[in-house]
Order: C-alpha cells, then structure tokens, then sequence
C-alpha cells in the first residue's frame, strides 16, 4: 500500500488555531476562558498552542463555553480523532530530535518544499550510504550511538519515500550549492553512487533540482533552510542547527525566506544545466 498522507501534527495544530479563533470570536481572553471553565491559564495556551492534546471532555467544554453548534462540534471532534493518530515518524521519536520530528508532522501534510542547502546534498535526496557518513560525521559531537546512526539512517529513508513516492507528493525544489557536490563524506564510490541519485531523482515530475556554481554570485548571504507551504494552513519556515532547530511562522519573516529561496534560484543554473554540472562530478568521483 502507498504511504498514507496526512499529519496529525498539522490536524493538532488546525485544532488548537480553531479552538483560539472561537474563543476570540466570544471576545474572551484565553485567563477569562481558563477561570470560567476552572482551568489553569496555561491549559488554555498550550492547547491552542497545540503542545497539550485536549480529552474528549475538554473539547465539550470549550465548545459549550464558545457557544458552537452540532456542525462545528462535530468537526472539532473529528480534528481531535485525526490529532490522536501516530505518524509514522513517531516510531522514531526516541533517537531523532523534539523540532526534527515536528517538522517531519508539518512536512507530511505540505504541498510545495523549497529547500536551500549550500553545504551537503539535502536530506530527501541523500542514498543511504551518504546519509550514514554525514550522520556518523557528527557522531562524536551528538553521541549518537551506533544504534542510533542506524535509527537515524532508516527515519531518513522513511521520509524519502513519504516526500518522493507518495501517492500525491509535494512540489518539491532543491538550490544546491556546487561545493556539496565537492565536499567527500565516505569513499568517492559513495559520492558517485550520491551524484547519480541525485540524477535519477531530478527526473521525478515533481522534482526540480538546480545548482548554484561557485563562480556565480551569492544573492543572499544564509544558511540551509526549508520552505514549507500548505493548502490550509499557513506557510512555515525550517531551520536546523547543530545542537537545536528553529520554526519561523511569523509571516513578515517568512516572507523574507520566499524572497531569498527566490534570489538563490534566480542565481543557479537551469535544471537541465544542473544535471549536466552533476554528471561531471559523478564522473570526477571515480
């Protein structure tokens, strides 16, 4: 059976979004709601704020404060029913970070992906031998245990197929710069095996990859960041960093990544003038 699509990750936070709209709608302030239901002020935030899941009895109790009718009960319930689901990336909690795994939630429900990535080939598109060697080259700074590498290594190939190969996939856009294709992790067969899956994948419909030669200009001056849009939902954007990540929601800011995604892009080469850069460096790995 394909992967399935969705996220409960998304459906939580659609119910606490909801939950938070309704309240304001009854011009209440979340401390008013919290001492009318006999709740603390912080039950209500972390609710809306989607890092505490509501009971059954909680939603019944928000709704009749909120004064809401049947319908919007009823659809308030079924986003509770879809937020309890488990992901598939939950069976790798235990070894993968608090942030990555909530942007694995947020990924699974997005319809377009732009990632910029000016240091190593990004992780939808890494092979599994690659994936082994970046993850093992942070290994004495994470301690990340040999079983863990491995857990690792499978969660980034689970997401692979989810973002790749599902039955609907996102678009998905990828600026690379030219020295990932350079920097070596592991043996050069292992870059080569990485150049041409990098090929393979550029040909996928949904799929475009561009490079960003060295001797180009640098429009924008970042580091890697994921772009993540959504039909019902607004925009997020992803940043990770050695020790922790970043989600930027705040739409000024986040206007500020589409614009510089935009720039990288205007700056790379074409698709077709990417894979041909690529093909050059699958060759020079032998």
């Amino acid at each position: 059976m394909p992967p399935q699509h969705g996220s409960p990750t998304v459906r939580r936070l659609r119910l606490g979004q909801e939950l938070r709209l309704l309240r304001e709608r009854r011009n209440l302030t979340g401390a008013k709601a919290a001492r009318d239901l006999g709740w603390s002020p912080s039950k209500v935030s972390r609710i809306e704020a989607a890092k505490t899941m509501p009971s059954t009895d909680d939603i019944a109790a928000l709704a009749k404060l909120y004064r809401v009718d049947g319908t919007k009960i009823e659809e308030l319930f079924g986003l509770l029913r879809d937020a309890e689901q488990r992901g598939w990336w939950e069976d790798y909690e235990g070894s993968l970070p608090e942030e990555y795994t909530r942007f694995l939630g947020l990924e699974a429900e997005a319809t377009v992906q732009r990632n910029w990535e000016p240091q190593i080939v990004p992780g939808t598109l890494q092979t599994e031998d690659y994936a082994s060697e970046i993850i093992l080259a942070t290994r004495g700074i994470a301690r990340i245990t040999h079983s863990g590498v491995r857990s690792r290594v499978e969660a980034r190939l689970a997401r692979q197929q989810r973002v790749l190969h599902r039955q609907d996939p996102c678009e998905l856009t990828v600026v690379l710069d030219e020295s990932a294709l350079m920097r070596r992790f592991g043996e050069p067969s292992v870059m080569r095996q990485q150049m041409e899956h990098l090929l393979e994948v550029s040909m996928l419909p949904h799929v475009r990859i561009h490079v960003l030669p060295l001797e180009s200009l640098h429009p924008v001056n970042t580091g890697a960041f994921i772009h993540l849009k959504f039909s019902a939902f607004d925009d997020v954007v992803y940043l990770e960093q050695l020790y922790a990540a970043d989600f930027v929601e705040d739409r000024g800011r986040v206007a500020g990544y589409e614009t510089a995604f935009d720039r990288i892009q205007s700056e790379a080469l074409e698709e077709d003038e990417s894979r041909v850069l690529i093909q050059r460096k699958a060759m020079m790995w032998r």
